[in-house]
Formats: structure tokens, sequence, C-alpha cells
């Protein structure tokens, strides 16, 4: 059994979907109800109560945790979902951490999270660890003003990253849990190219064969946002790197390649596969 937190996510969804095609026993974890492929177990639990993961890890073999936002706040303490995890006979962990903790080590974000990553490297369990960069499906943000009034409106519009299909993190993630071969693994993800906000919203006018404007925000307008749906402190940590990449934020990493054994998918794939949300 292989229990996936986050399920109805953007990672999460795919990710079940492919441990269910690849014929494993699945156990989907979500806060509320909703529906998951055929053949696959849900349960209902909230990761910031570890203790009610209980009916969800009974049996489990693996574990791919992805952290909630407020599982980021400050008195958050997601190293006791590990040792739930272990007390329950768990014995791969697959952790979705952040490409930050490498290169803005010093936020209190990434602080937290290269602390759960050691927590997981000493815990005894096989682990692997997935460090994205920024997601493709961040665009999702701008589906609403897209729909009513064709525009995209964000910070830093001529500011590019290696944006990444959450599809690939999820087929990485199932490499993970699936094969030995990747226990012990570290593997930073990105797409195949730096892209721009504006480049973005080009790419999803095309997507829709319609025109897309692209409006840029301050990056206070930006943050008030961002501030809606995540911690202050996790909205100004991401705006520091949309302005200011450093060079380490700006490569393209050959690991999805190397996992997967292709190139990572594009962000015109992602928006024409999505183009839906846009119209």
């Amino acid at each position: 059994m292989i229990v996936v937190t986050g399920a109805t996510g953007n990672i999460g969804r795919p990710l079940t979907q492919a441990l269910a095609e690849a014929g494993g026993q699945v156990t989907a974890v979500s806060r509320h109800t909703a529906a998951v492929p055929d053949g696959v177990r849900h349960v209902v639990a909230d990761l910031a109560e570890p203790a009610g993961l209980k009916p969800a890890l009974a049996g489990a073999k693996a574990l791919f945790l992805l952290l909630s936002g407020d599982l980021h706040a400050a008195g958050a303490n997601p190293a006791d979902i590990i040792g739930e995890a272990a007390a329950a006979g768990v014995r791969r962990i697959v952790l979705l951490s952040t490409q930050g903790v490498v290169t803005r080590p010093a936020g209190r974000t990434r602080i937290a999270m290269r602390a759960l990553e050691d927590v997981l490297r000493e815990s005894g369990l096989e682990w692997a660890l997935l460090r994205p960069g920024g997601f493709a499906s961040n665009a999702l943000w701008w589906a609403e003003s897209v729909r009513t009034r064709q525009v995209v409106a964000a910070p830093f519009g001529d500011v590019g990253l290696p944006v990444i299909d959450p599809t690939d993190i999820a087929e990485v993630a199932a490499a993970c849990l699936l094969d030995d071969l990747h226990t012990g693994g570290v593997y930073e993800l990105t797409g195949p190219e730096v892209i721009s906000p504006r480049q973005q919203a080009a790419a999803l006018a095309a997507a829709l064969d319609s025109p897309v404007r692209f409006h840029e925000l301050t990056r206070d307008e930006a943050r008030a946002g961002m501030s809606r749906s995540m911690p202050v402190e996790l909205a100004d940590d991401t705006l520091d790197i949309l302005g200011s990449p450093n060079p380490a934020e700006l490569r393209v990493s050959p690991d999805v390649q190397r996992v997967l054994g292709r190139a990572p998918r594009p962000f015109a794939d992602w928006a024409a596969r999505n183009v839906a949300a846009f119209r």
C-alpha cells in the first residue's frame, strides 16, 4: 500500500492516478471528501493532526508527504507525521521539499523544511527528496482574470524561471515510491526552459487561440493577493525568488531527464492540457 497525501492537488492527483495505473494499492489522503480513481481507497484526514493519519497509514509500505500551507507556518510540527509513519510500519517516505532549501537556505520556511529533511534522513526509513522550483500550475492564479477579462496580472513580468509541470513532479515521485533505485536520491526538479510571466501569458493566449493582455502588478499588490492563500512569510519568500532569482534558481536541472528518461514538459504543454480552466 502506498499513501499519497495532498491527493486531490496538482501533484497528488496525477501521482495517485499513475500509481493506480501501475497496479499498486493506493490510499489517497485529503482534508475533504473527493473523487479518486477506481480501486483507490480514500481517507479524509488533516496532516495538522498527525495522529489522525493512523487509519490511512495502516498497512502502508510507502508514503508521499506533501505539506499543506498551514504546516509551513510557525508552530507547526510536520516531523510528527514522519514519526506516525514509522510507528505504523511505513518503510519509505518521498518528501516534497523545495529548491529553496539550497538556493535560499536562510529563509524561515526553508530552514523548517531543511530541518524536516534532516528528520527524514535520520529516521531509519528509506527516503527520497524532491526539490522543485516554481510550478507551472501557479498560472491557475490567473484563471479567473483570464476567463472574465482576458488579462494576466502578475509582478516582475519579464523575470523568468524554469517552472515545472506538476505532472512531471508526480511522475518522478511515482518512480521514487516504486523503485529502490531512487532510495537516498535528492532531485532538483525544473522545467526545460526559463519563461517569464509575460511569456506564460502569451502561451496561454496561444492555447486559447484568443488574445490575453499582460498587466504588471507591484510587489505590494502581489503580496496582498498571495497572503490570502499562504502565510505572509511564505508569500514574501516567493516574491523574493520571482523578482530576483539567483543563478541556482535559473539553472535548468537534468534530474527529470535522469529519473524519467525524457525531458521535462514545457509550460506551453501544461497550458494546452489545462486550457479549460482559462475558458
